[in-house]
């Protein structure tokens, strides 16, 4: 269907629209790549069922141009879950020096023709390389940051041993609701607040992240976070929603200051790690594809979000997580890190969290989905219903800020 006369076509966009969204709204380098690659793209035709066989044939070419010696690709399968990642799974078998040959599993993670989530495959290689040794990651293996091997941009990574949620649990989205049980979840709360606190206290100037922009000011990591996002929503929705408008002109008028810079993962919650359901040992952190240098407290508000919380069994004692009480989810932190929480910062990426989040159901979620660009269509458009509860929880912290 057509644009109406004098509007934006976003299923075409010109060439001096996305130049226009550029100059209007500046952000990090590669995000800027990524944002203006996807429309620059989005005219192309939706996606289609890829084979096994055409993955296999893109994977063997990347890895042919990236590992030393002969290797071969066995047993090539689908991978479920993920909602925005196309994934295969596959055993490389190859000469390793000094140990001889031996097979190991791997992973393809590889984006549809458009994702809910528009991000940089490059970062996410880049990040998982810089917490090797540091926190639990699957091993990284090489990046087709372009497509140029595979249909559309894609990682390989090892495959990491164990569950993202309790066997018995409820089918539920992975984090969503996800209740673990007061006994798992006494022992996974420490190995989490720990690794949340390695995330923030690394190193970023010496982690190998050359595809980041680092902050010249305190507060433009925020500034860059709400340009990121006030882009996708110009770029992606299609109705006008007065709350978004005013959330995004709250955001720019009170941006936080950051003390110190940290790492942020962006998406560190239930359901983005394995875990051994035997030894309750955390086993990988995974989906690093939003992570940035910026303020640790985005990750602290995004952690504690109703979305992924619920209450205790005594149905009064809220978890924020599903692992903690706030207060002591916060204490724990500080004693963890050594980094305080800052309450008024806190707020602001509450704030800030509730709103992008909307704009990726009401607008990223369902661009893609409409247009038929991402192979979760189905699990896409139920996401849009979240819509509702996203902006009831943002008007209420905009109604407190």
């Amino acid at each position: 269907m057509s644009a109406p006369v004098g509007a934006v076509d976003k299923d075409r966009p010109s060439p001096e629209w996305i130049a226009a969204l550029r100059r209007r709204f500046p952000v990090e380098r590669e995000i800027d790549h990524v944002l203006t690659r996807k429309l620059e793209r989005r005219a192309g035709p939706p996606y289609a069922p890829l084979s096994l066989e055409t993955l296999v044939e893109g994977t063997r070419a990347l890895l042919s141009g990236n590992i030393a010696g002969s290797f071969e690709i066995r047993s090539p399968r689908w991978l479920s879950g993920g909602a925005s990642k196309l994934q295969m799974a596959f055993e490389l078998e190859r000469e390793k020096p000094g140990r001889g040959r031996g097979v190991e599993p791997v992973v393809l993670r590889m984006d549809p023709a458009e994702s809910i989530v528009c991000s940089s495959r490059l970062r996410e290689y880049e990040l998982i390389r810089a917490f090797d040794g540091i926190i639990p990651v699957p091993p990284v293996h090489c990046v087709d940051a372009e497509g140029e091997y595979l249909p559309y941009p894609a990682i390989l990574y090892g495959f990491a041993e164990g569950v993202a949620k309790p066997s018995v649990a409820a089918p539920k989205v992975s984090g969503i609701g996800t209740n673990l049980g007061a006994a798992l979840r006494e022992r996974l709360a420490p190995q989490f607040i720990e690794h949340l606190g390695r995330v923030h206290t690394r190193d970023y100037r010496n982690a190998g992240l050359a595809a980041f922009d680092l902050p010249q000011t305190p507060t433009q990591s925020a500034a860059w976070a709400v340009d990121w996002w006030e882009r996708v929503w110009e770029e992606d929705g299609d109705e006008e929603e007065p709350l978004l408008r005013y959330a995004a002109a709250w955001l720019r008028a009170h941006l936080p200051a950051a003390d110190r810079l940290s790492i942020v993962h962006a998406d560190f919650r239930v359901g983005n790690f394995l875990f051994d359901e035997t030894t309750a040992r955390i086993t990988a952190w995974l989906d690093w594809e939003l992570g940035r240098i910026g303020d640790r407290h985005q990750d602290l508000a995004w952690t504690t979000s109703p979305a992924f919380s619920h209450y205790a069994e005594d149905g009064r004692t809220w978890l924020v997580g599903g692992l903690l009480p706030e207060n002591a989810f916060f204490e724990a932190y500080e004693r963890a890190s050594g980094l305080r929480v800052d309450r008024r910062s806190l707020h602001w990426y509450k704030v800030f969290n509730a709103w992008w989040f909307a704009i990726i159901v009401l607008a990223a979620g369902y661009r893609a989905a409409r247009n038929g660009k991402t192979h979760q269509d189905v699990l896409v458009a139920w996401l849009i219903g979240l819509g509702p509860m996203l902006m009831s929880e943002l008007r209420g912290l905009l109604e407190n800020a």
